[in-house]
């Protein structure tokens, strides 16, 4: 009986760790937003574990503390310290969620922190300079139930090998890349539409002032023609004597 239990016992798996999330926005209720996001999603994995801070300088002094404290502390305190993903917002005051990507790839780190930045503006332009500065994907606000899965992915508590064959493997990155190159499509192909746009109005613009001339032209050639009309008639009157009849008359 207290074998069979045992049995039980070592057969349960033991529950994953959960995914420690900062979350980097300086508007409270975006912040409570994302916060009641992840801390109620069931989706059957890992929970959440989530610290919110509202600004770009104290994501950079927690990650900082978090990083000393860790050198100073046993292995296990400091496994409950680390930050497996950060997601910020990229319209902040002082410090931008850009500048933030940029700070945290540039810390001396054997295991860099993936990034994920989240906006409320779908700007080819944004996406495409976040993810070449090494952001791991780019999510529109608000964050919406699917958007967590994605969150996991980029986890580095989730992140499978890089050396593993499996296809979720490199979910992230190829979402990423994917993102990127649409991106970079867009605005390889903007140039091109612009420039189009430009001499197309530039050639209908020439050719509304010649248009314009051209009618300028012909309006004066119709009444000189008419103002000749004019004169040879009265001319031909007078030749005839028919304007001494009615002047007399």
């Amino acid at each position: 009986m207290g074998a069979g239990a045992g049995g039980e016992g070592e057969g349960k798996a033991a529950p994953a760790p959960a995914t420690r999330v900062l979350v980097v926005d300086d508007s409270p209720v975006d912040r409570k937003v994302v916060e009641l996001l992840l801390r109620n999603h069931k989706g059957g994995a890992a929970p959440f574990h989530v610290t919110a801070v509202d600004s770009g300088k104290k994501a950079m002094e927690h990650l900082r503390l978090m990083g000393q404290e860790s050198l100073d502390s046993s292995a296990a305190h400091a496994n409950e310290l680390t930050v497996d993903i950060v997601l910020t917002d990229y319209c902040m005051p002082e410090m931008t969620g850009y500048d933030l990507l940029k700070a945290i790839k540039a810390l001396s780190s054997p295991n860099p922190i993936p990034v994920v930045v989240m906006s409320s503006e779908n700007e080819p332009q944004r996406i495409s300079r976040c993810l070449t500065a090494g952001a791991e994907d780019f999510i529109l606000k608000p964050l919406k139930t699917k958007d967590v899965q994605r969150l996991r992915n980029c986890s580095s508590a989730t992140r499978p090998p890089k050396d593993d064959a499996g296809a979720d493997a490199h979910q992230c990155e190829s979402f990423s890349s994917s993102r990127k190159l649409r991106s970079d499509q867009n605005q390889m192909a903007k140039p091109g539409n612009r420039s189009q746009l430009t001499g197309l109005t530039m050639v209908l613009h020439a050719s509304s002032i010649e248009v314009s001339h051209y009618l300028q032209f012909l309006f004066k050639f119709v009444l000189l023609v008419y103002a000749v009309l004019c004169l040879s008639e009265l001319l031909h009157r007078w030749s005839n004597g028919s304007v001494l009849s009615l002047w007399s008359a």
